[in-house]
């Protein structure tokens, strides 16, 4: 039970920071590496180019997960070039956002890192 509303408030406080993020362009331009993490998470994306003017996403998809290995360079992928357009951002992320257990960590972690970008810029 305890374990399940900690999912929940993960969702929820990531669901939050999604549409904070997406408010207005100059806010959305300030959390990109949300935006591209989220993205890459979800499609297994080596890279994502988001432009925000056009509503256009565009990715490398890998296509065989196991060729790829973090530790070592890999030069040589296969990869599928995808060019999305979008009409809502805010809808587009919420939709990525996956409930299984490696995800709400990843989800939890990256919620960690932005609570403490906000502390340090609002130190300053």
């Amino acid at each position: 039970m305890k374990n399940s509303k900690l999912n929940e408030g993960i969702i929820m406080e990531l669901e939050r920071l999604i549409a904070q993020s997406c408010g207005d362009e100059r806010k959305c331009r300030k959390f990109t590496q949300l935006h591209v993490a989220l993205l890459k998470k979800y499609y297994n994306a080596a890279y994502v180019s988001i432009d925000y003017h056009r509503r256009r996403i565009k990715m490398d998809v890998l296509m065989d997960d196991a060729s790829y290995s973090p530790g070592k360079i890999n030069l040589n992928l296969p990869v599928l070039h995808i060019n999305l357009l979008f009409g809502n951002l805010k809808t587009f992320l919420r939709a990525c956002i996956d409930r299984d257990q490696k995800s709400l960590g990843f989800y939890a972690q990256l919620l960690n890192n932005f609570r403490q970008k906000e502390k340090t810029y609002s130190l300053v």
